[in-house]
């Protein structure tokens, strides 16, 4: 048992999601509460953004702006910012009541918003001009349907937000973003010195902003420790800061870093500078090695015997310490926790009108996880060989029930979005099974592998249980692609899979990839047309093109000669690596392929194009397809169960 006088509390840092905590702090809290230990948790990435976009923080930013201005009075102000300061007292007068919208709070000011007479309305709704009108008048109203009034408007709020989003970047903080946060700075930077370099210049209104929220966090509950997770590049620099204003205000607090960033690209830190800010940073799974470091500094075990953890030791050089123990079992880390968290305060945005991605941004999810990582885990692109994705170990059904009951109960809400890599087949099934057999009202969403496991019966339990969309890695489109990724699928398996998922009326996106390693010319076009007539046969209803990056942790970046690759010799990091550089004797030129790529899904998403030659969609001549048009037709008619 915990001394009483320990207290932990998990931040959320800038920037991670608007609309649903990222699951870090509520895994984590929820775990640490299950053991004894007094823990809390707040989301300073949400405050931060509650914040800046108040009437408060636009007059702050105002006043910001006319101060440059009567500095300089020559000096060229961006689009965003000069539209936003010639319709300062609109943005003002309007600002607050658009985020009770987008948060659930005043449903029908969508009539106002509507009307494109109440917003003022900046450079991002340029944006509205490309999309087709559907003859309504509406440019958006091929998106969103007759009935799609509440949509238009949160996408029109979102559009709102951006422009100021624009504003905060081009006045106040040249690294704002509401994801990408100043990600440069630390994902795959080689060398601390341009993240140092940031920290220690003067801070900006949005440093300043974040350092008061950090102290009102400490000060509201008085902690001893006080864990960060960084997910991504984007919540790195944000983190740091965090973490230099309770360094220089409260000392006596011990800081922890950890999350998927440090996962992936800390593994060789060899930086002491990173200890300036941090007292301890830990790899991988948190569970374990926070209770190593708990008891560590309640003085009952030496720094020796520590759990992945890197320190600066008394030299002043990084140590890694690792005493081999046993993890956490996944099905006893107990039930994740929002308690603290103002779940009702979160912001349901609608940026992208793909069907797919707008439910990563559009609705407060609850993120639960069936089983710790992959239980395929051989695809050549990913992380295979890390623990989020190598160590697989599941619950029961009967165990993840429990956890979803309990998590409706805290939240009232009944929203899940199963965050695995991968979720198992088999353990789907019985999570199915399970809920129905209790009657647990859910709606829920998740990735998974097109694998034959995905039966129409099995489609439709899942549907019955409250699946609603699933997304998973098509990729390339390519059997000999897909063979070298060591996928385990074929396009003719993913496309009867995905169409029973389809038809027991579950949405499927589908992973797109684009650059592998001696992908050419006709193979991307080939893939191109598979995808085509994954749309045409309704197979499909949402994709997204990614290009290929080599990771130093997959197989490629393991093994390039396997691949047909090679590895440019790299310069030393002692900070973040992992997309590292590779040369492909194909030479060809995917950035050129992508653009002819990302427009076809595009319009294929919305029904257009879908029985054109895909070669129309390039803006330089390409090969024919090889694929036979009726490829996948015929593979919907064969038996394939």
């Amino acid at each position: 048992m915990t001394a009483p006088d320990t207290r932990v509390l998990s931040l959320i840092p800038p920037m991670t999601q608007l609309n649903t905590p990222y699951p870090s702090a509520p895994y984590l809290t929820g775990f640490l509460r299950s053991r004894g230990v007094d823990a809390v948790q707040e989301d300073l990435a949400l405050a931060l953004v509650l914040k800046l976009l108040s009437r408060d923080g636009l007059a702050q930013i105002s006043d910001l702006v006319q101060a440059q201005y009567d500095a300089d009075p020559d000096r060229l102000f961006s689009p965003a910012v000069q539209s936003f300061m010639g319709q300062r007292d609109q943005y003002l007068a309007t600002v607050n009541r658009v985020i009770a919208f987008l948060q659930g709070k005043d449903s029908t000011l969508s009539h106002r918003i509507v009307s494109r007479a109440w917003l003022p309305e900046g450079p991002r709704f340029d944006a509205l001009e490309h999309y087709m009108d559907d003859g309504s008048g509406d440019p958006v109203g091929w998106a969103f349907g007759a009935l799609g009034q509440q949509d238009r408007a949160k996408h029109y709020a979102t559009l709102y937000l951006n422009d100021l989003a624009d504003v905060i970047r081009d006045a106040a903080d040249p690294r704002f973003e509401f994801v990408r946060y100043a990600e440069s700075l630390s994902g795959n930077q080689p060398t601390f010195d341009p993240l140092a370099e940031a920290l220690a210049a003067a801070p900006t209104l949005v440093d300043d902003a974040l350092a008061e929220l950090t102290r009102k966090a400490v000060w509201r509950h008085r902690p001893t420790v006080v864990l960060l997770s960084t997910p991504f590049p984007g919540s790195v620099y944000a983190a740091f800061r965090i973490a230099q204003t309770i360094k220089a205000e409260f000392p006596h607090i011990t800081l922890v870093l950890g999350g998927g960033f440090v996962n992936t690209e800390l593994r060789t830190l060899a930086e002491p500078r990173v200890f300036d800010y941090f007292d301890f940073i830990t790899l991988d799974a948190g569970e374990r090695p926070l209770l190593a470091l708990l008891e560590h500094l309640r003085g009952e075990r030496g720094r020796s015997r520590l759990v992945r953890t890197f320190v600066r030791n008394d030299e002043g050089a990084v140590q890694y310490i690792n005493m081999m123990e046993a993890d956490i079992a996944f099905a006893e880390v107990g039930t994740p926790t929002w308690d603290g968290l103002p779940i009702h305060d979160y912001l349901s945005l609608l940026d992208m009108l793909n069907p797919m991605h707008r439910m990563w941004s559009d609705g407060r999810w609850n993120k639960l996880t069936i089983a710790h990582g992959c239980y395929w885990k051989k695809c050549s692109f990913c992380d295979v060989g890390l623990d989020y994705i190598g160590r697989y170990e599941g619950a029961s059904a009967t165990e993840l029930a429990n956890r979803i009951d309990a998590i409706v109960a805290e939240t009232g809400q009944t929203g899940f979005h199963f965050v695995d890599e991968a979720a198992p087949p088999k353990a789907l099934k019985a999570l199915s099974q399970e809920l129905i057999a209790r009657g647990t009202d859910i709606s829920w969403w998740g990735n998974i592998r097109f694998e034959k496991t995905f039966s129409p019966e099995l489609a439709q339990l899942m549907a019955d249980s409250g699946c609603i969309a699933v997304s998973g890695g098509l990729e390339v489109a390519s059997d000999r692609l897909l063979n070298l990724m060591k996928k385990g699928v074929s396009v003719e398996q993913v496309a009867r899979v995905t169409k029973a998922l389809t038809d027991a009326g579950i949405l499927v996106h589908a992973y797109l990839m684009y650059g592998f390693p001696t992908q050419t010319v006709q193979d991307t076009v080939d893939a191109l047309e598979y995808v085509r007539q994954l749309f045409e046969n309704g197979c499909i209803q949402s994709g997204f093109f990614h290009r290929f990056a080599c990771t130093i942790h997959s197989p490629v970046g393991q093994n390039p000669q396997a691949y047909g690759v090679t590895l440019p010799a790299l310069p030393p990091a002692t900070f973040a690596r992992n997309d590292i550089p590779f040369i492909d004797p194909t030479g060809v030129d995917h950035d050129a392929l992508g653009v002819g790529l990302k427009k076809a899904i595009y319009n294929f998403m919305h029904g257009i194009g879908v029985e054109e030659d895909v070669r129309n969609w390039f803006d330089f001549k390409v090969p024919k397809p090889t694929v036979p048009r009726n490829k996948i037709a015929k593979a919907l008619a064969a038996k394939g169960w």
